[in-house]
């Protein structure tokens, strides 16, 4: 405890947090919305076929990985509490912090193997590789008020996804050049196509990257509080904690509401980032194959680059206006977003919305967490908030891309979905309305 008090607020402490966005971000971009999906619809494209025998029966491609992905972040809002209540009690929740990454790191790697032949091992790889980046993306999350003053949060939250949205784009970057020109890299046609094979060689790169990058993070920040008291039942006391916050926020009324304000547009905002390339694919009027795969591939990146401006004009006007004023207005943006996204025919639309999307993406992320973090109660048990405020984003993830099938699935498309979408921003902004702003 004493360590942590007394390197609170240094620069070397805040930049160490701050960087393992730039390690893990990797997995975000490369893996969940750029090389995998294209890596993913290939694979099946290659093989002449649509749907794949699994568990006894047949199941197209999308529904696959979809139940893959809800199933992980069922996991994930489950272990989270578990984790933190462990970490709490034995006071070192860095040990969880590199086991996730590596973890995550090891599990990237591992799919180099995924082939519709080892179909099981693939989806374990995929599934422990969400599991990895969001469990320690939670655990570091939980860090921000032990190594930050209120006054430092916002500009080192906005700091830390800026790093990410850099170091990520870097390796993209890298990545999309062994893809689009295999040959250059020594990547031949041998056994398989050397578009494939250089995708592979991408998901190293992101296990190689994560764990290499996290180091700097894992050598500067400090284990964390060791909580005083019993230690019985400490494998389910994370569960008891949450029930515990649960609890404090009745004492809370602003921390209360801001968490419900959040729990509503976070769902919308995380489920835009899950199917926003599938929107894309589907909804836009590309010229060819390769015309759809490169327009998506500039469509993330423009995300990514805008996103660093959005973040950091985020904090500014959080430091000038205050954080529930700026989280208000970002909301409203994102609801008139969701009516233009409605609208979209050609690229060139799609690349509008994406860059808008990227403004408004950075900023309400890191916003979001920092000022969750100035709202907390004075407290050591700053894991067991964190986890609370990380299952609260998973269940809406659950939630908001069952929702958004279901909308799409109804109606036949997925522009109807956007404007279902729009009304949790609408809700969001109520609710923030609601939440009194001392920041």
């Amino acid at each position: 405890m004493e360590q942590v008090l007394a390197l609170k607020g240094t620069k070397k402490l805040l930049n160490a947090w701050a960087f393992y966005d730039w390690a893990n971000s990797v997995y975000s971009l490369v893996i969940s919305s750029a090389i995998f999906p294209i890596f993913y619809g290939a694979l099946f494209r290659v093989a002449g076929i649509e749907k794949v025998t699994i568990f006894g029966g047949e199941i197209a491609r999308a529904p696959l990985i979809s139940y893959v992905t809800s199933l992980a972040f069922v996991f994930i809002a489950i272990v989270t509490p578990l984790v933190s209540g462990v970490a709490d009690y034995l006071g070192n929740k860095k040990v969880f912090l590199k086991f996730f990454c590596y973890l995550g790191a090891v599990s990237c790697i591992g799919l180099y193997w995924f082939s519709l032949e080892n179909i099981y091992f693939g989806l374990v790889c995929y599934f422990f590789g969400l599991v990895g980046f969001w469990v320690s993306f939670a655990i570091n999350n939980s860090y921000l008020p032990d190594i930050a003053y209120p006054e430092q949060q916002d500009r080192i939250s906005a700091k830390g996804f800026s790093l990410g949205y850099i170091g990520s784009v870097i390796l993209l970057v890298f990545n999309l050049a062994m893809v689009m020109k295999p040959d250059v890299f020594g990547i031949t046609n041998e056994g398989e196509v050397a578009e494939i094979k250089a995708m592979k060689y991408s998901f190293i790169s992101v296990g190689i990257w994560w764990m290499l990058f996290s180091q700097y993070t894992f050598a500067n920040l400090p284990k964390g509080y060791k909580r005083e008291g019993a230690r019985q039942h400490i494998i389910l006391n994370g569960f008891k904690e949450l029930k515990s916050v649960w609890h404090q926020l009745g004492e809370n009324v602003r921390l209360k509401r801001y968490l419900g304000a959040f729990f509503v547009y976070s769902m919308a905002v995380q489920t835009i980032m899950l199917i926003a390339t599938y929107f894309g694919e589907e909804e836009i009027a590309w010229g060819t194959d390769s015309e759809r795969t490169t327009g998506l591939i500039i469509s993330i990146l423009v995300i990514q680059l805008v996103a660093i401006l959005g973040a950091t004009v985020t904090a500014w006007c959080s430091k000038v206006f205050g954080n529930i004023r700026t989280l208000i207005v970002i909301n409203i943006i994102w609801a008139m977003l969701c009516v233009y996204a409605y609208f979209l025919q050609t690229p060139m639309d799609f690349y509008t919305a994406a860059g808008l999307v990227g403004v408004v993406m950075g900023g309400i992320q890191a916003l979001s967490r920092s000022t969750y973090s100035k709202f907390l109660p004075d407290t050591t048990d700053t894991t067991s908030f964190f986890s609370f405020y990380d299952v609260a984003e998973k269940i809406g993830i659950i939630i908001g891309t069952f929702l958004y099938g279901v909308v799409a699935q109804l109606t036949g498309s997925m522009r109807n979905s956007t404007i279902f979408l729009g009304v949790f921003f609408l809700i969001g902004i109520f609710l923030l309305i609601r939440v009194k702003s001392k920041d």
